[in-house]
């Protein structure tokens, strides 16, 4: 089987580590591309011996204005045509699969080109990989139902991704596949918890060790957790959060305006007192180490479609506490493996950290049952063999009925 693999951007956050994931899970029988702008991802994916072509590449808000949408149309028509060329080359794929909601628009438009040199083949079986949770307006509307009335098939990295694709398009297809992770990299027996905190110097010497993994934008709720974290210190617990990653989307066409929630969050530790206890580490390469050297990994975002930080952790022995909104509930089993907390509600996340920082038995038993659940749902193989098997689906659909919408 040869299959086409499109992103829409050469940034490597949540969506494209799962990708990269699948890519080195997959079968050796199954010959893979990948088709996306020059750039961070491209070099990973050469690192796994996957043939790349380059296309155009989009930060493009999904929200209508008067500047930056014709030119983020103007770029997903250029790569649309790019992506049409890329599945016809020899060998032709055999099946070709967008894995972001923009990369999905790309591949729809892909099938609507004005010339027939330029458009995917109608017989191609494609599948969009929708990974976010849009906010509800005409373009987003707009835009998952061009995705469902031209894609074979649509996957949600959760049945709450997938609750907002019927929201939008209730004859959508779906099929939910939870994203996968890296069972090898994320291994508490590799990783000694002690070299791990001791190399973070002051921060490592704390008694509650506390983080958060994602992007720095405002629905990932970082402030929530300087603002429990201000709580904490109130009390004299002697706590320090890492906050690891940075503002990866900062184009102005981005829907939120990164780097000035950057520039809050620092204001906002500053008024809790706790500039000294927040540790802002940015990218990092060492995610497994910095994690393993954790008490909690706290996940309050105010939307979540998956919330892979969780089972990254999990895998790790690490405790969590997660928002109970979107994909996190299909992820932790309250009271089991982790907590589920209402988001913007710090006092609510202190006293759950305060808790487990009180009952250590507690917390080894949820970090325990967390590792449990990931090597029975969440890892790498599971996820390729449900994914080849939807491959095996939509080649079938696509023979037997095409296109519902040309």
């Amino acid at each position: 089987m040869r299959v086409l693999y499109v992103n829409h951007t050469a940034t490597v956050s949540g969506g494209e580590r799962s990708l990269l994931e699948l890519l080195r899970a997959l079968p050796s029988e199954v010959e893979v591309r990948l088709a996306c702008p020059p750039g961070s991802l491209q070099e990973r994916a050469k690192a796994l011996g996957v043939p790349c072509t380059s296309i155009a590449g989009t930060a493009g808000s999904l929200r209508l204005h008067p500047l930056h949408t014709p030119l983020a149309l103007t770029q997903m028509s250029l790569a649309a045509a790019q992506v049409a060329r890329a599945a016809e080359r020899s060998p032709r794929a055999d099946v070709v699969h967008a894995n972001s909601i923009r990369a999905g628009i790309v591949l729809g438009l892909a099938r609507r080109m004005p010339l027939p040199r330029l458009r995917l083949p109608r017989e191609t079986p494609t599948l969009v990989h929708v990974r976010d949770v849009l906010p509800p307006s005409r373009a987003s509307t707009a835009s998952l139902r061009l995705i469902v009335d031209t894609a074979t098939i649509v996957i949600a990295n959760s049945e709450h991704t997938a609750a907002s694709v019927r929201a939008a398009a209730p004859d959508a297809r779906v099929k939910v596949l939870h994203n996968p992770v890296d069972l090898g990299r994320f291994d508490p027996e590799k990783i000694d918890r002690a070299e791990a905190r001791a190399k973070l110097g002051e921060a490592g010497r704390r008694e509650l060790l506390l983080g958060v993994v994602a992007q720095l934008t405002p629905w990932k709720g970082q402030d929530t957790a300087i603002e429990a974290l201000g709580a904490l210190r109130r009390e004299g617990v002697d706590a320090q959060l890492l906050l690891i990653g940075a503002a990866k989307f900062t184009a102005r066409a981005t829907r939120f305006d990164n780097e000035r929630y950057v520039a809050s969050l620092h204001e906002l530790a500053a008024r809790e007192g706790v500039a000294d206890r927040v540790s802002w580490l940015g990218e990092r390469e060492d995610v497994p180490e910095l994690m393993r050297a954790l008490d909690v990994l706290l996940l309050p975002s105010w939307e979540e479609p998956f919330g892979r930080a969780l089972i990254e952790a999990m895998a790790l022995e690490v405790p969590v506490l997660a928002t109970n909104v979107g994909g996190p509930v299909e992820i932790v089993r309250e009271g089991v493996d982790g907590f589920l907390l209402p988001p913007r509600e710090p006092t609510a996340w202190a006293s759950a950290i305060a808790q487990l920082h009180g009952d250590r038995e507690l917390a080894a038993r949820l970090g325990r049952a967390g590792r449990e659940r990931v090597l029975t749902q969440f890892t790498s193989e599971r996820h390729a063999r449900a994914t080849l098997d939807v491959y095996e689906h939509v080649q079938i659909l696509q023979k037997q009925a095409g296109l519902r919408t040309v």
